[in-house]
């Protein structure tokens, strides 16, 4: 009674009842209906199964009475012909659903990388078209050449302007303020002004002024 009450609890699934099937390696049996479905579809298999027929009939027509395991009419050959059929039909078919579900994931690995590149594609382009427009505003080589020969051709122009200018200013006389100038080692010109005493400009010539 104890053991009927455990196996009645409600809290504890019940086992599956009924009969149990074998089980198998779906893999395994798909491709070893895939070899016999490709065996079957060569032309090895139609010489052979020929021969054999051929050899069948000839048996069981030629050889003496008590020998023929299958006499005219050839009922067991009719049997053994509907067997093969029933049978590679459905291998020749689970043979072909498995090249569908092959041929469908390959589809959609090609139309993911498909896509993929579709996407690679398109930023490369927009890649491309951003360095155009960068390479637009980048000073290329011959534009830096040009501007440096316009540059030196300015400096040269500008050198030719200063030594002609210097050439025809007259040199200058060396006022009261030559002095300060020397020590100054240049300066401004001296200032037209006029010769006084109260500037000392007399006693700097060595003369005296004028009653």
């Amino acid at each position: 009674m104890a053991d009927q009450r455990r196996a009645e609890r409600l809290d504890q699934p019940r086992e599956p009842r009924g009969i149990k099937l074998p089980r198998f390696d779906a893999e395994a049996f798909g491709r070893w209906s895939e070899g016999i479905a490709r065996g079957m579809g060569t032309a090895n298999f139609i010489v052979y199964m020929t021969v054999v027929i051929a050899l069948w009939f000839g048996w069981n027509t030629l050889a003496p009475a008590d020998l023929r395991f299958d006499p005219y009419t050839f009922t067991f050959l009719t049997l053994v012909l509907s067997l093969q059929a029933s049978y590679a039909a459905p291998l020749i078919l689970l043979a072909q659903n498995r090249q569908t579900d092959r041929d469908r994931v390959a589809l959609e690995e090609d139309r993911r990388r498909a896509t993929m590149q579709k996407a690679d594609t398109e930023y490369l382009a927009r890649e491309v078209a951003a360095l155009r427009i960068a390479l637009g505003e980048v000073a290329t080589r011959d534009f830096l050449r040009s501007e440096l020969v316009r540059l030196a051709e300015e400096l040269d122009a500008a050198a030719q302007r200063r030594q002609k200018r210097e050439l025809r200013q007259p040199e200058r006389p060396v006022g009261r303020s030559g002095g300060a100038e020397g020590r100054s080692g240049g300066g401004e010109p001296p200032l037209d002004e006029p010769r006084d005493e109260l500037d000392g400009d007399y006693v700097r010539d060595g003369r005296r002024p004028e009653s």
